[in-house]
């Protein structure tokens, strides 16, 4: 063959092959395995004269396979794991974190559960992976997030579930559910959903967020709880909080009108707080003086009754006396301030007789000298 010319082998002596220089060894040559291995059995025979079959080698392979198997059982827990351990299938305990033990398989096993670390669930939206920002964004998921509120309104609510295995509830979420994200899941949903169609649109909106919260997080527990599942839920988040995109211009105008009459009711009842109490104010002076003038005439009243019964008691004693007393005074008080003819009653024309009227032949003063009088007078 044309490589024997060569020696060697097929591809020549040296470093050389059958296209030309071959690749030149760097650094220090590996280990020959073939010599670690014959190295290995020579140090055994040393060790076990009689070759492997015998007596002392079997013993010693075995106790060597024992130790191994042992050895096998230790295991490390990390921060957020508990370790679980089984006993040809039972639970029989359950370790912290660090460095522990269990009897080798098939005796026991050990399952690491996440027990320690709090988990996030998100209902309503997810995150995917957008390139063209290079990074994660929110998108919404309406068939999670459409509800039905207690007055017949459809609200778009996005929340987030924290939640964690319970410290003595290891047991429970490894073997009494059999997905519990899953589950999670759906009691978030299916409490959210209770919760909301028990209230109406506008607390849900508003204020009552931190009450919903709280209300879904027991809710949820409760249902848990009656699983047998062995979750804590942590905290309940509301993100978003809206009404559907289709009517969300329409229901912010409805806010803006309500957020007018709120205004409205305020100024009325600011107008109402300062005219009521003015109104108020002239009803009981009206009243007051009303009452003033009932005692006045109640008593003015009294005051007559009494000085006709006195008068009455009089006239009693004197009838005649006291009737024409009274005829007189009643003429001077009808008669006094008017213009006056006598007549005597006959039938000619004559009688008639017209009087003196002294009052006018009287000398009116003057108002000066009235005054002077006056002012003398007070003088």
């Amino acid at each position: 063959m044309p490589w024997k010319n060569q020696g060697g082998g097929p591809w020549g002596s040296g470093p050389k092959g059958p296209w030309g220089n071959g690749p030149q060894p760097v650094g220090p040559r590996p280990p020959d395995l073939e010599d670690l291995l014959r190295r290995g059995q020579d140090r055994l025979q040393q060790i076990m004269p009689g070759g492997y079959f015998s007596g002392v080698g079997i013993t010693l392979i075995l106790l060597i396979i024992i130790a191994l198997w042992l050895l096998s059982g230790f295991f490390r827990v990390q921060s957020e794991e508990q370790g679980v351990v089984l006993r040809f299938g039972k639970h029989v305990r359950t370790v912290d974190p660090g460095l522990n033990y269990h009897l080798p398989y098939p005796i026991e096993t050990v399952l690491l559960p996440k027990a320690l670390r709090v988990s996030t669930i998100s209902i309503g939206m997810t995150l995917i992976d957008d390139p063209a920002r290079r990074g994660r964004s929110i998108r919404d998921v309406p068939e999670e997030s459409l509800m039905l509120t207690g007055d017949e309104n459809i609200v778009d609510v996005d929340f987030t579930v924290l939640w964690r295995i319970k410290p003595n509830g290891v047991g429970n979420f490894l073997f009494n559910i059999q997905n519990p994200e899953g589950t999670v899941k759906a009691v978030a949903e299916s409490a959210m959903r209770e919760v909301i169609g028990r209230s109406n649109i506008q607390p849900i909106l508003t204020g009552a967020r931190t009450q919903n919260e709280t209300n879904v997080q027991d809710l949820m527990q409760k249902t848990l709880d009656s699983y047998g599942a062995g979750i804590q839920i942590a905290q309940v988040q509301m993100q978003k909080v809206d009404p559907p995109a289709q009517v969300i211009d329409a229901f912010r105008d409805v806010q803006a009108a309500r957020a007018n009459l709120e205004q409205l009711q305020n100024e009325a009842q600011t107008y109402a707080n300062k005219i009521v109490p003015d109104a108020r104010g002239r009803a009981a002076q009206i009243v007051q003086a009303a009452e003033g003038y009932k005692e006045q005439a109640v008593a003015e009243a009294k005051g007559q009754s009494s000085r006709f019964l006195k008068v009455y008691e009089e006239y009693k004693k004197a009838p005649d006396v006291t009737r024409e007393r009274i005829y007189l005074e009643t003429m001077e008080r009808v008669l006094g301030g008017s213009e006056k003819l006598i007549y005597d009653g006959s039938s000619s024309g004559q009688g008639v007789v017209p009087y003196l009227p002294l009052n006018e032949l009287t000398p009116k003063q003057r108002p000066a000298t009235t005054g002077q009088q006056s002012s003398g007078a007070t003088r």
